[in-house]
């Protein structure tokens, strides 16, 4: 939900706070003149998008901006006091013409009572184009039926819609003690990407049902369809004296999901992957499985109760702190599906969560600051123990997670001679993640730990070098270790064993769960050499290196941040505003299988804008926005690697990178008619370029075994032309 504001004599659509987050700096006196002196009024106009939904599916994705070509602008700002009784009255509505519409409504008198309502919509439009046989799209029971040539169906447009309502009330019911509630009802509806698949023959596959001979194996793009209901309630007490300030209350979120699983039809046939019709058809064993019911997110809720506040212990030093306990049930009925566990109707899923934290800041001398926190959270999952899943005649329970969590830091900060400032830290954490239940099995994974404990520490200088330059440089280091390594036994459970144990040079443990150095340099510096020109640099670089018993997994990675922003004063109308930034991200994983990679992100952002006021009457403004995201797939293979599949490699190269690129150009101009009314007309061209192989490549799309076809248009381009009246309304 974006915040409604205020500004004077105006409101600005949607493009224009586009706008405003470029040049937030040009309107920081317009907006505290707005707080000084708020006004109401009217926006009204109409915009156009040029090109087809295709060429906009990035720019229409949120926006609102992509079904039609033509859209009415509407904002509305009402703010009226009643010196009488000192009580304001506030109606906003922004983007009312659009799928992107909110409306707020309020009243209060200030240090008395509040009360407001808000309503806002937003919809996501899948950017990608489905085309398809697929009858009940969005329904809890499609119909899938083979398509002859793919691409030959008709065009399936996804888009999910969030509708959001709030009440909020606050009371004060006396000079210490305030009253808050409110109410959150936010309704999802539409469908998204979703789908299933399975190749017989497989272990994972109940015997018989999958044959014990021949290979068959389809994919399916099923959307899931969505129809929820999320309520939130909130109430609390705020209590406050001199020393002493507390906030205690409940808190309650309930999800309701009218589709409790989805199940597909298959008419006839499949395709093989090359398109053509399988053949053998398709079999009865694999049919049944594809059309097994799936479930959807079951309906939950969550009851917390908690306590949080401060307490001034002496003027210099300060102690906070917080308890909350949660309640979380899952009793969704299994009436869907069958084969449940004898007499279970339900999960029955439980668990219960507290959260306690203490801290304590201080400054002792007017030098040194002080700073202690530590965060223990225990959670108890009571949910029961019962005997869910089969895979061939092997039949094992579900589990449960009750990790109890620690966290603690101290810091300390002093004031040095000639301008210095040290601080100098420690952290530390700890997980316990509860005993392994006997019943249950791993799968997939060489190993698990119960515990892993990480400590670490951290030190910043800081320093004014003149008036106009200050900077800093921080370090910051830490290990993570852990219990002994339990290893899954052939059936059920795991088994406790030292690393030289189960090592195996093929092995496979979880990232979260390995050994761990991180360590991580950062440097900040602010120049402004003169009253016009301020410049920020920031530059940021780390390395996680990785350690478990096996020679594949996760080894390394390695990050880096860099960026400079910059602004410059050309005169008291012109202003020019300029930043670079780049992230760049490597992780160096060796597979099982024998193939080596270094996967690779890479993202550059450069913006250059103006503003400025060429007359008293006429503001204007523009700015260009270049986004670059570049993933590479860097791959190997070590000394295991078979002959045929270091020449497939040499021949095809590996995986192509994958590139988004966009340049957005923006431009305004806002001219004064008179006192109370202007016109303001904003421009907006954005040019998208994106090269992918997971939907599709080189203009081929891809194809599932219906012959369904995702396809995104790999260049698109898109105008938007606005221009809105506004006038203050008396």
């Amino acid at each position: 939900m974006r915040t409604l504001k205020t500004l004077p004599g105006f409101s600005l659509n949607i493009v224009a706070l586009a706008l405003l987050s470029a040049f937030g700096s040009a309107y920081a006196e317009e907006d505290v003149a707005a707080l000084a002196r708020p006004d109401s009024s009217v926006s009204v106009g109409a915009a156009g998008v040029t090109n087809s939904s295709k060429d906009r599916s990035f720019f229409g994705q949120y926006s609102g901006l992509r079904r039609e070509d033509g859209y009415l602008l509407l904002d509305l700002d009402f703010i009226k006091r009643d010196d009488a009784t000192g009580t304001w009255t506030t109606l906003q509505g922004r983007d009312l013409g659009l799928e992107t519409r909110e409306i707020r409504f309020g009243q209060q008198k200030q240090g008395d009572w509040k009360y407001s309502f808000e309503y806002n919509e937003m919809v996501r439009h899948d950017p990608r184009t489905i085309n398809s046989s697929l009858v009940g799209a969005g329904s809890n029971a499609p119909v899938v039926s083979r398509l002859a040539t793919a691409g030959s169906g008709d065009e399936l447009n996804l888009e999910l819609k969030r509708k959001n309502t709030t009440v909020a009330v606050e009371k004060w019911l006396s000079n210490s003690l305030q009253f808050e509630a409110s109410f959150r009802n936010e309704d999802k509806n539409g469908a998204r990407m979703f789908g299933n698949g399975f190749q017989c023959t497989s272990g994972a596959a109940p015997s018989p049902v999958c044959p014990a001979s021949g290979t068959q194996w389809a994919l399916l793009m099923l959307p899931e369809p969505i129809n929820s209901t999320t309520q939130q309630f909130e109430a609390k007490l705020n209590y406050s004296t001199e020393k002493l300030m507390l906030s205690g209350g409940y808190y309650g979120s309930f999800y309701n999901n009218q589709f409790t699983s989805m199940g597909a039809t298959i008419n006839g046939n499949l395709s093989n992957p090359l398109g053509a019709p399988m053949s053998p058809a398709l079999t009865p064993q694999l049919r049944s499985i594809l059309q097994l019911p799936i479930a959807l997110p079951p309906d939950n809720q969550a009851h917390q109760i908690y306590l949080s506040g401060n307490y001034a212990i002496t003027p210099t030093t300060k102690a906070n702190f917080k308890y909350a306990f949660t309640h979380a049930t899952q009793t969704d009925s299994y009436a869907a599906f069958t084969g449940a566990p004898s007499g279970r109707s339900n999960l029955g899923g439980e668990v219960d969560t507290a959260l306690y934290q203490l801290g304590v800041t201080s400054r002792p001398i007017s030098k040194l600051s002080l700073l202690a926190n530590v965060r223990y959270e225990d959670r108890n999952d009571k949910t029961p123990i019962d005997w869910y899943n089969i895979e061939g005649t092997k039949q094992f329970t579900n589990g449960n997670y009750s990790p109890k969590r620690l966290n603690g830091k101290a810091e300390a900060s002093y004031q040095l001679p000639a301008g210095y400032r040290a601080t100098v830290g420690v952290d530390y954490e700890s997980i316990d993640r509860g005993v392994f239940v006997s019943t249950n099995s791993v799968a997939g994974l060489s190993g698990l730990r119960q515990k892993t404990e990480e400590s670490g520490y951290r030190m910043e200088l800081r320093r004014a070098m003149t008036e106009t330059l200050s900077g800093a440089i921080g370090y910051q280091s830490s290990d993570r270790s852990g219990s002994s390594w339990l290893k899954p036994n052939s059936g059920l459970g795991v088994t406790s064993m030292s690393d030289s144990a189960i090592y195996s040079r093929t092995a496979i443990f979880p990232m979260s769960m390995a050994d761990r150095r991180r360590d991580k340099v950062k440097a900040s510096a602010d120049w402004a050499p003169t009253d016009r020109l301020s410049v920020q640099f920031m530059a940021e670089w780390g390395e996680d290196k990785f350690s478990s018993p096996t020679t594949k997994g996760l080894k390394a990675s390695y990050m880096g941040f860099y960026g400079i922003d910059a602004a410059y004063v050309l005169s008291d109308a012109w202003k020019l505003t300029g930043f670079w930034s780049r992230g760049d991200q490597t992780m160096h994983v060796d597979h099982s299988t024998g193939y080596m990679a270094a996967l690779r992100n890479k993202s550059d952002t450069l913006g250059l804008g103006l503003t400025g006021k060429p007359t008293s009457r006429l503001a204007v403004g523009a700015d260009v926005l270049l986004s670059i995201d570049k993933d590479e797939y860097k791959q190997d293979l070590d000394a295991s690697a078979s002959a045929a599949n270091v020449a497939f490699l040499a021949a095809s190269g590996g995986l192509p990178d994958v590139t988004y690129r966009q340049v957005t150009l923006r431009m305004f101009g806002k001219y004064a008619l008179e006192k109370n009314s202007a016109v303001r007309v904003d421009f907006i061209h954005q040019h998208t370029t994106l090269n992918e192989w997971t939907w599709g490549y080189n203009g081929t799309p891809f194809v599932f075994s219906d012959n369904t076809t995702v396809y995104l248009n790999p260049k698109q381009n898109v105008s938007y032309l606005g221009a809105t009246y506004i006038i203050a309304l008396p």
